[in-house]
């Protein structure tokens, strides 16, 4: 005897829900869309968005964003990365360079120190005031150390 009273409790239940449900449909339905709504053939479909509103934007070092590739005969541009008190080459983490571009810069300042152009060991004096590409006091990106 209560199996059967529990069953019809879960069937009055159903019936109430399956009710509830298509009023609410019903109500939904009758709404008008808002204005930068556009509906299709199929009001459920997925709305397709062109691109990812919430993507970063894509970081690229400052070579490779203006299309610079480094050569040995340009030492303004090679002394930017280059420290001027001791004429080492400084870091990736420090100039915000790319890989493939910081290899590059590393490779032209030797050529450009073995074909005289540039100092090894410290920069050159009429290049100490040019604007700066990046902060060498503040890292670009934290160092693993």
């Amino acid at each position: 005897m209560i199996y059967a009273f529990r069953n019809r409790i879960c069937a009055a239940r159903a019936f109430l829900g399956y009710i509830n449900k298509a009023a609410a449909v019903r109500a939904a339905a009758s709404l008008p869309l808002p204005r930068h709504y556009t509906t299709s053939v199929d009001n459920n479909a997925p709305v397709q968005l062109k691109e990812n509103p919430f993507a970063k934007e894509k970081v690229q070092c400052i070579l490779c964003k203006h299309g610079i590739n480094p050569d040995f005969k340009n030492v303004q541009l090679l002394s930017q990365f280059q420290s001027p008190y001791t004429g080492r080459v400084y870091g990736r983490h420090i100039t915000g360079l790319c890989q493939n571009r910081h290899e590059q810069v590393e490779r032209e300042i030797i050529k450009a120190q073995n074909a005289g152009f540039m100092p090894t060991y410290h920069k050159a004096v009429e290049f100490l005031n040019d604007p700066k590409l990046f902060d060498p006091e503040k890292a670009i990106r934290p160092h693993k150390y």
